[in-house]
């Protein structure tokens, strides 16, 4: 079965609202072995919702929406799919007896347009909203399926779990299954390099690489009668990207970089303190996402004045002065000091030129150095970034925590 998702609402098309149903209800169809042809976005507008209608169902044997189930006029998803069906809308007691005690039990004023969400295009399933006041329904007719969603993410979660999928599994014919690996300290081209035979002669499964936050995730897709058929797929494809990509890839599934330095702290139990510049307190931050830091993390600074670095982490001011703030000499000190105030085992810093100002031809903007105490050992790398102020802070936190996992890898 093929599938197209139709988001309606005019507030998506204006970028007031991130549409993030669509995403979600492409993993679950893909779990259910049912492929999304396309996702499409449409204003509320009736002539518009029909072409859409019209237009998706030439190519799909489905079409879920979502949005325009809601009481005002603007709401007219339900009354643009009875049209294209060729059905009348009818009331639904039941639904306009829940939508009713609702407003009661919530003491609110009950509109027409509230009872407006009470009718449905005739012989459609209703779906019950136990979010809201917006039930959905499903219409099915000639091969084709329509599936009525309200907009509001928690609300369409809810119906989707609870009612559509119980019904869509009679269409489901196997499933579709992916496994996502992370990896971190390659660009996404070399990682298509190195894979590149295998991504050429991809059937079942496909292998497809893209690059998200400073990383790239290779996602692994198999499509089998059930779950144990998918993982024999996968495997060996796997298991041939692991052994190419060696330590670059990092995790799998949901994992992190500061999951898996988290974990590596905890088990070879070693604390850890962070001064940062530049970064402003990110790395720790990321670290602080990790729920188990608390019995290795045991301090963060911002030091981003020079008077801070000497006062709080010990740089001594020959060396700002002579080498200055974004040097290898002062992020060296800075990671040493951290450790040594806090008393742990390695030490973390950074100290560049973030931008847009501040950069020399000497020492461009987006220079970056960090510094690493680790086994009474310390270590500088230094990076040359690009792009604007966020940006390099971002890689340069990346770059660190990577480092720092690489490290942690041969302790």
């Amino acid at each position: 079965m093929q599938a197209e998702i139709l988001s309606i609402g005019t507030e998506l098309l204006l970028g007031d609202i991130v549409n993030t149903n669509a995403q979600y209800l492409s993993k679950k169809l893909a779990e259910m072995g049912i492929y999304v042809y396309c996702q499409a976005v449409v204003g509320d507008n009736p002539q518009r919702i029909q072409e859409a209608f019209e237009n998706a169902f030439k190519k799909s044997d489905m079409i879920i929406t979502t949005g325009g189930l809601g009481p005002t006029k603007d709401d007219l998803t339900k009354e643009m799919a009875a049209e294209y069906f060729g059905k009348n809308m009818v009331l639904d007691e039941g639904s306009l007896q829940w939508i009713t005690n609702l407003f009661q039990k919530q003491n609110w004023k009950m509109s027409e347009g509230n009872k407006k969400q009470a009718y449905f295009p005739a012989e459609s399933i209703i779906l019950k909203n136990d979010k809201g006041t917006a039930p959905g329904c499903i219409i099915r007719e000639n091969g084709k399926t329509a599936v009525l969603l309200p907009g509001p993410p928690q609300e369409m979660k809810h119906m989707f779990e609870k009612g559509v999928i119980p019904y869509l599994a009679q269409f489901q014919q196997g499933i579709i299954q992916s496994k996502v690996l992370h990896i971190c300290g390659i660009g996404e081209s070399s990682v298509a390099e190195i894979i590149a035979d295998i991504i050429d002669a991809q059937t079942n499964p496909t292998v497809a690489p893209y690059a998200k936050d400073m990383e790239v995730t290779l996602r692994i897709t198999a499509k089998a009668r059930d779950k144990d058929e998918v993982n024999d797929l996968i495997r060996p494809v796997e298991n041939e990207i692991r052994k190419r990509l060696g330590e670059s890839l990092y995790g799998e599934g949901e994992t992190t970089l500061e999951n898996v330095i988290g974990e590596s702290l905890v088990q070879k139990g070693l604390t850890i303190s962070v001064a940062e510049s530049c970064t402003g307190g990110i790395i720790t931050a990321r670290l602080v996402n990790y729920a188990g830091i608390s019995s290795v993390l045991k301090e963060g600074a911002v030091t981003y004045s020079n008077d801070a670095k000497v006062r709080s982490l010990g740089v001594k001011e020959d060396t700002l002065s002579k080498f200055g703030a974004v040097s290898t000499e002062t992020a060296g000190e800075m990671a040493a000091g951290i450790a040594s105030v806090s008393n742990t085992d390695i030490g973390l810093s950074t100290t560049g030129i973030a931008g847009p100002a501040g950069g020399t031809p000497e020492k461009p903007v987006g220079l970056v150095y960090i510094g690493l105490y680790i086994k009474g050992e310390t270590k500088v790398k230094k990076i040359q970034t690009t792009g604007d102020r966020k940006r390099v802070r971002k890689k340069t936190v990346v770059f660190a925590l990577d480092w720092l996992r690489r490290e942690l890898n041969q302790v």
